[in-house]
């Protein structure tokens, strides 16, 4: 087998893994870039291969920096089938649409605006894109092998992440030689999510390094929620949470709702504002089988939130003025209807903005949790006056002390290990930590590198 790195090298973001055995080619996640803009801008290049020469797709998960680009690979003439957990469909059955939405919105609003540099401003691709792409889809169960392309053959087992979150096996058949794609790994003890399940066998590994040169802190997220509440509403404020559609949306509605049921912050109104999150939180609680909550805590979450779902309701909430929590996408300030709240809500100190999780370098939530003074939206510079916070214990990725810990519970023994999807020092510490806890053989790969298997 041979194995091309098309995305995830350098960054956190834009994942992509070609693997060919000269008879079929497998894509291993097809994701947007997202960040600084010169990563960005990568999602308007030609695709690295010919899409109509790509023979399946297998993905690890629903995240858009995983599988966001997949509308623009049909559009551009892939015709193979896309293949993933029954959780990651019904999420993507979400995502997708939404992102191509997104995007023709985010062109919409640009010309009317007259602010980007394009004339017209078009969308990468549209919501039809994304819905051609979905009849691509098909669900396959864990730890069950199936074949997607001839000649290799696939499992998934859990990865702890996010719904549905999946590592992927890829067996060549004729030869045995193993393949595994950690994809995001989850932590030992996440809120919402099941530990991942170790992994006892890989010829090569290509593993994760998203906080491979850092651990999460110590601080107890629910105390420095309700603490940051508590002061925000003494102010007479509005808490402003900026949060991932899938996971984080759902993880911080349960924490907020359990610190009302024991009374450690007052009775406020929550809105979920975020059509795509509402979905996925719907998504969230028909598959309690795979997430530690019970049906009713899921309950718990649906009764007590006023979901947002149209922009008249959106604009409404935006005009606002006394105590309450909003949840918006996206998590990092990158897109969505949050970033008009963030128009609203930065410029007065008495508001909040309470960050949850890992910010990409380059993104708004980057630049706010670093103490920027103002901060560009939608062509204009905002002052940032409210209360700025990140609690990165919420972060849905394992820190390189669980990676590692993870990584030495099964009988794992691989002869290569490529760290990805990681900044450069992330990645390069990660491979050094790698080689002086085991002994493996480990590298950060180039953008494009080809390597055998």
């Amino acid at each position: 087998m041979e194995l091309q790195f098309l995305g995830g090298v350098g960054t956190v973001t834009g994942s992509r893994y070609l693997v060919s055995d000269g008879r079929s080619r497998l894509l291993v996640d097809c994701g947007l870039y997202q960040g600084v803009k010169t990563l960005r801008k990568r999602n308007w290049n030609r695709f690295p291969v010919d899409p109509a020469t790509l023979n399946a797709v297998v993905l690890t998960h629903a995240h858009i920096d995983h599988s966001g680009y997949l509308p623009a690979l049909v559009k551009q003439g892939f015709r193979g089938r896309i293949y993933a957990t029954a959780a990651t469909c019904a999420l993507c059955r979400v995502l997708l649409p939404d992102a191509g939405f997104l995007q023709e919105e985010d062109a919409r609003y640009a010309n009317r605006k007259s602010y980007s540099r394009h004339h017209p401003a078009e969308p990468l691709f549209t919501e039809l894109d994304a819905r051609k792409a979905l009849e691509r889809f098909e669900s396959m169960p864990f730890q069950i092998p199936f074949e997607p392309v001839p000649g290799l053959r696939v499992r998934f087992s859990h990865a702890g992440h996010i719904l549905g979150s999946a590592c992927v096996h890829v067996t060549e058949i004729g030869t045995g030689r193993n393949l595994v794609f950690s994809g995001d790994v989850g932590r030992q003890r996440e809120l919402l999510m099941h530990a991942p399940e170790p992994i006892d066998e890989a010829d090569v590994l290509v593993c994760e390094s998203t906080y491979g040169d850092r651990l999460h802190g110590s601080e107890d997220p629910e105390e420095t929620l309700a603490a940051v509440i508590g002061r925000t509403v003494e102010r007479g404020g509005l808490v402003l949470i900026p949060a991932f559609a899938v996971g984080r949306a759902q993880a911080i509605l349960y924490l907020i709702h359990k610190l009302m049921d024991q009374k450690r912050i007052p009775n406020l109104p929550v809105f979920l504002n975020s059509p795509m999150a509402i979905r996925a939180t719907e998504i969230f609680c028909h598959f309690h089988k795979e997430h530690r909550l019970t049906p009713a805590q899921c309950e718990l979450i649906d009764d007590h939130t006023t979901y947002v779902r149209t922009v008249d309701e959106s604009i409404e909430l935006n005009r606002r003025r006394s105590p309450c929590i909003i949840v918006s996408a996206s998590g990092m300030a990158s897109g969505g209807r949050v970033l008009h709240h963030l128009k609203t809500l930065l410029p007065d100190p008495r508001n909040s903005v309470i960050f949850a999780g890992y910010q990409a370098p380059g993104t708004r939530g980057d630049a706010l949790v670093n103490g920027v003074q103002r901060v560009k939206i939608h062509g204009e510079y905002w002052p940032v006056k409210a209360e700025i916070l990140n609690i990165d214990t919420l972060s849905a990725h394992a820190d390189y002390q669980e990676i590692l810990n993870w990584l030495g519970q099964g009988q794992l023994r691989p002869e290569q290990v490529y760290l990805t999807h990681g900044e450069p020092l992330a990645s390069d510490l990660m491979r050094k930590r790698i080689e002086e806890r085991f002994g493996w053989k480990a590298d950060v790969p180039d953008l494009y590198e080809v390597v055998s298997v």
